[in-house]
């Protein structure tokens, strides 16, 4: 629903919203930049939030309102600023996804089992692609005599469906695992167990300001941030003009609408090949870079083809959408790998900021000047693909260097299972093993539990608390 809401504006751009609203020049550019920019504002005043309130009922609470940002938004807009102020709104409230995601994810999966969840959870971008090109195709055959347009109808529609999801999120997901009403006392055990190979925690309401400055000052961090920065320019394009650049090939709105579709389709081998592809061999670097190649190939054929080689220019937009694989691999790389709560969210928040950044950066490459062909905004997706692969190898040349400083075996690179950011194995604070305390968890399972081992099940939980 994160990407509906936000790649609708895709295909409203097909579907007439700029003659609506008397778009002018680079107002469309625009309102898809400030979305990103509301984004960015709020990533990092999510750190004190996750500190708070559970990232399951933080992320709930937030579907529910961006639903509302879309719905009420789309329903009310009747100028460039009026849409403006509704999608930095959306931005606002989906600023929690990405790092909601990445923390619960780190509660439940080891780290050599996070990425290829990462990886089904990003799919769902790609089957919002597909499904949302049928959407708009259905909605672009609303008749213009409507009390509201088609892209009105469909910006509606949707944001009540995603409000409902929301609520679904408040009701049904678990805080912790400790806390999920389909798992026995003894299964919290053993995923508890399971997970402690991390040595990242599960949950702390405790804020450490060492962590930040630990976090800040790890150069590790500042690749990941260029890395992702890099990567996202291009999915900023894909984002809000691929639709219009398949219009511009000569085909109809309707038509462009399902043309759009295959992108998918690229984005979900991609993504799936990468992300079990890690569990066979492990050198993240390296699936980044090898996902980066077609959509730099693809970079290069949007700007070189002629605009008359309709099948080759589709191509390259195809292509460039193998960029989607390498961003669930970036954010695995950080959760899997960092100990200490506040650590942890501040990297997430940081990771999700740089992608809002690229975002943002993207449709700006986009001036009306350089329609209906955009060169410069096709040569940007080349050129920010490629010094992406640069700075992922220059990371992975990093992680060599610091493995042969700490003593590591010649040849040996644990780039995917040693710490991304902690500095040493393991987690200073023993608070953060598990939670701040174990009270909580034995309250649980004082009301849970209720098999005869209902006690052994409780005080191993309480011992592997306090080892």
């Amino acid at each position: 629903m994160q990407f509906f809401d936000k790649f609708i504006l895709n295909y409203a751009a097909v579907m007439g919203i700029q003659k609506d609203l008397r778009l002018v020049g680079n107002d469309f550019s625009n309102t898809a930049t400030f979305l990103f920019v509301g984004l960015l504002c709020f990533e990092i005043p999510n750190i004190y939030f996750f500190q708070r309130v559970p990232a399951a009922k933080w992320l709930g609470l937030n579907v529910v309102l961006w639903g509302v940002a879309t719905a009420s938004g789309a329903a009310a807009a009747t100028s460039y600023r009026t849409l403006l102020v509704s999608r930095v709104f959306l931005g606002i409230f989906e600023a929690t996804i990405s790092p909601s995601l990445l923390l619960i994810n780190s509660q439940w999966y080891t780290k050599s089992e996070q990425a290829p969840r990462f990886s089904f959870w990003y799919c769902g971008l790609s089957f919002g692609q597909i499904i949302g090109g049928a959407i708009s195709y259905g909605f672009q055959h609303v008749t213009p005599s409507s009390s509201l347009a088609g892209w009105r109808i469909m910006f509606v529609t949707l944001g009540c469906l995603t409000i409902d999801i929301g609520l679904a999120t408040l009701w049904l997901v678990p805080d912790t695992p400790m806390q999920a009403r389909w798992l026995t006392g003894a299964e919290k055990l053993a995923l508890l167990k399971h997970v402690s190979v991390n040595r990242t925690g599960i949950q702390s309401k405790t804020f450490q300001p060492r962590q930040l400055l630990e976090a800040l000052t790890d150069p590790r961090l500042y690749f990941m941030v260029l890395a992702v920065i890099l990567l996202s320019v291009s999915s900023g394009v894909l984002t809000t003009y691929s639709a219009t650049l398949i219009r511009n090939l000569g085909y109809v709105p309707k038509r462009a609408a399902l043309m759009n579709m295959p992108s998918s389709l690229v984005s979900i081998f991609f993504t799936l090949l990468a992300g079990f592809g890690i569990r066979k061999q492990s050198n993240r670097w390296l699936w980044i870079v090898l996902c980066i190649i077609p959509a730099i190939i693809g970079g290069a054929l949007m700007p070189f083809l002629p605009v008359s080689n309709r099948r080759g220019c589709l191509a390259g937009i195809y292509l460039v959408n193998a960029v989607v694989a390498p961003l669930p691999v970036l954010y695995a790389w950080t959760a899997a790998n960092i100990s200490g709560s506040t650590k942890r969210a501040l990297a997430a928040a940081v990771v999700s900021d740089s992608f809002s950044i690229g975002n943002s950066i993207g449709p700006q490459t986009f001036q009306m000047k350089d329609a209906p062909n955009y060169r410069p905004a096709k040569l940007a997706v080349m050129g920010t693909q490629a010094g992406c692969a640069i700075v992922t190898v220059l990371l992975y040349g990093y992680y060599r260097w610091q493995d042969a400083r700490r003593g590591g075996k010649k040849g040996e690179v644990q780039i995917g299972e040693e710490a991304f950011m902690s500095g040493r194995p393991g987690t200073r604070e023993r608070t953060e093993r598990i939670v701040s305390s174990g009270t909580h968890i034995e309250g649980l399972m004082a009301h849970r539990c209720h098999s005869p081992n209902s006690d052994t099940t409780s005080q191993s939980i309480r011992q592997l608390l306090i080892t």
